[in-house]
């Protein structure tokens, strides 16, 4: 790598604009967040690079900047498809050429995304991991100019990580053509055994390991027991004001639940889910993006990638199975570097569940089986079929249809995806596509004999130019709009063209995709590598624990906890979690208390016992009511039947 690195060092800092020009030039930023500097010139100088950043740290840039200081394209893989979508509109909104290449997608259009990638068309491209297989893909590998290979969330590469995908292990396709090429591995989370595993996996060489603090010294953590958790949710949503809150709840219908109930109580919440439709779902998140509503009630994958500063709250309704989901949740709170809150609520039934959640996540081979054999019936695949195809996947109907229980189908599903049989993708939207087939010279007959469907053919023409080269993305609502009819009109024409072969039309699709990896074979011969299920299952066992630990344990510092988790040496107490404004209140005068109560009223006349408590993070709860108590009988203050107190004068 000597000459070749010499000459993209030359190339970057003399020929090119420094990076710092290129950040505020697209992104209007004057400065650069801590590490994202010293990553971009490691990536500019050659080296392969793993940079571990906390949620919020500002991974996407470290590989999105570089793209634009060399003259190729750089390949982002990423298993999330809704946030390859957001990054690459952000991205050409910004005038920086970018595609993404997803489930669901029409070959036509991977096929015009990969040729315009050839040709040098855009400088970014997003796939999904599953895709190095596909032969599509690898036909146009060799001939791509790749700079730069960059692997977000790349704790799904290790066995040990939270999330591992067998797809990620495929990465090395591309590292044995591009050799010179830099890999950067980003992610958010790891612990030593994950890092350790990331660099064996991606056979990172020369690498350089950038390392931010896990330590989020402006989020205050909180964990609450609750025998009433509704209760104290829209406590604690009431004590942030003039911002914005997440809640994660661990189920859809908890999700839906939850909120009605808040919403029913005043509260201004949304709901957010993968069971939803994709454009409620946009819909939802716009209004929350927006501030117009405060409060999402989403499941956890609500917020990966979504950089709101004035997030002050997110509550975990559910304990998270793992520290690394609740950390990395737990992050989309205080973005913008002021207070924020992460509080988690348990009880007695949500360590029953994370005790129980070992035989629950990882169920009998004899069901794994059955599971397997029951998606090859759904999904109609004969013995042999070739693999390498998406089919859709509705899990609620899936287990419908087979009467198997929906939490241990769901898991026999990630195991077997991650014995690399299948990758099930979170729920993806596929838009309306036409392409038109008929030649001009059909299309002249078709509007002579059929005057209604050549009116429709002419407009669409008029509105997407490229229908004739490729199944293009069409909205039927615009269409309708143009021609002055309801839109079931429309695509009841276009189904009539479709039938008559003149165009192809493809519904929208929105749900889960599976991806097909292997030759279909018969259950009973289905390999199942029962070691290293068994060695998954000791380590999430020892996850639950760590994680019962960690909300049971009322003597240690939640950052501290936190972080020794990570593998980070932490010697001292945070000062604002829980367990340390504990400490400190203990310690704390009747006075003090009361002074810091007296203040929360200097602007209000009125406020809840939650709310108060809320506010007061350095105090504990006891010393605090016992202080209202006393404030109560001095006569200054009163309190009404909703537990509300106020000032009287």
């Amino acid at each position: 790598m000597g000459q070749c690195a010499e000459t993209i060092i030359c190339r970057y800092t003399i020929t090119l604009p420094a990076p710092i020009e290129i950040l505020k030039r697209y992104w209007g930023f004057d400065n650069f967040r801590p590490l994202q500097a010293d990553i971009i010139n490691s990536i500019l100088q050659g080296h392969d690079t793993l940079a571990l950043l906390p949620t919020g740290g500002g991974k996407s840039i470290c590989y999105q900047l570089p793209s634009l200081l060399h003259k190729g394209v750089t390949i982002v893989v990423t298993p999330l498809v809704a946030l390859m979508q957001e990054q690459v509109e952000k991205l050409n909104s910004l005038n920086i050429p970018a595609a993404h290449i997803s489930a669901g997608m029409h070959r036509a259009e991977v096929h015009r995304i990969l040729n315009n990638t050839v040709e040098g068309a855009y400088k970014l491209l997003y796939i999904s991991p599953e895709r190095i297989q596909t032969e599509l893909f690898n036909k146009y590998l060799p001939v791509i100019d790749i700079q730069l290979v960059a692997v977000d969330e790349a704790h799904c590469i290790s066995q040990w990580g939270h999330d591992f995908r067998p797809d990620y292990l495929q990465i090395k396709t591309i590292r044995k053509l591009f050799k010179t090429v830099p890999v950067l591995a980003v992610t958010a989370s790891a612990t030593k055994s994950v890092e350790v595993d990331i660099v064996k996996q991606l056979e990172m060489k020369d690498i350089r390991l950038f390392k931010d603090s896990f330590e989020r010294v402006n989020l205050h953590y909180t964990v609450q027991y609750s025998e009433q958790k509704n209760r104290d949710v829209a406590a604690w949503l009431n004590s942030v004001t003039n911002s914005s809150s997440i809640v994660y709840c661990r189920s859809r219908k908890q999700t839906e639940v939850l909120c009605r109930q808040l919403q029913q109580s005043g509260v201004n919440a949304l709901a957010y889910h993968a069971g939803m439709g994709h454009e409620q779902r946009m819909q939802h998140r716009e209004i929350w993006m927006n501030n117009a509503a405060p409060v999402m009630v989403a499941t956890t994958a609500f917020g990966m990638g979504i950089d709101k500063p004035n997030v002050r709250l997110v509550l975990h309704y559910d304990a998270p199975e793992h520290l690394e989901a609740y950390y990395q949740e737990s992050g989309r709170a205080g973005r913008d570097g002021k207070a924020a809150h992460s509080v988690l609520l348990y009880n007695k039934q949500d360590i029953n569940k994370l005790e129980g959640s070992t035989e629950t996540q990882f169920p009998p081979y004899d069901f794994i089986r059955k599971v397997y054999q029951s998606v090859a019936e759904y999904l109609q695949i004969p013995i042999g079929t070739e693999p390498y195809r998406y089919y859709d996947f509705n899990l609620a109907d899936f287990c419908k249809k087979f009467k198997l229980p929906a939490i241990p189908a769901s898991r026999a599903l990630k195991l077997l995806e991650q014995e690399g049989l299948w990758t099930l993708s979170e729920a993806v939207f596929v838009p309306t596509t036409v392409h038109v087939l008929a030649d001009r010279a059909e299309l002249d007959n078709i509007s002579r004999l059929y005057p209604d469907l050549n009116m429709l053919i002419t407009t669409m023409l008029r509105l997407y130019g490229s229908l004739f080269y490729y199944p293009t993305p069409v909205n039927t609502k615009v269409i309708a709009k143009h021609l002055k009819i309801k839109t079931l009109l429309v695509e009841q024409i276009l189904e009539q063209l479709d039938k008559m072969e003149l165009v192809e039309y493809n519904k929208p699709k929105d749900g889960p995709q599976l991806f097909f990896h292997h030759y279909r074979v018969d259950s009973r011969n289905l390999l199942i590598n029962t070691e290293r299920i068994n060695a998954l299952k000791k380590t999430h066992r020892q996850r639950t624990e760590a994680m019962i630990g960690y909300f049971t344990d009322t003597q240690v510092c939640r950052t501290k906890t936190i972080l020794l988790y990570f593998g980070q040496q932490y010697d001292k107490d945070c000062g604002h979690c829980d367990v340390c404004a504990g400490k400190k209140a203990g310690v704390s005068s009747f006075k003090e208390v009361k002074t810091a109560i007296e203040r929360l009223f200097t602007n209000a006349t009125e406020k809840s016992i939650a709310e108060i408590v809320g506010l007061l993070p350095g105090y504990n709860a006891e010393a605090i009511t016992d202080a209202i108590r006393q404030m109560l009988d001095d006569g200054k203050y009163g309190i009404k039947g909703n537990n509300m107190v106020y000032r009287k004068y």
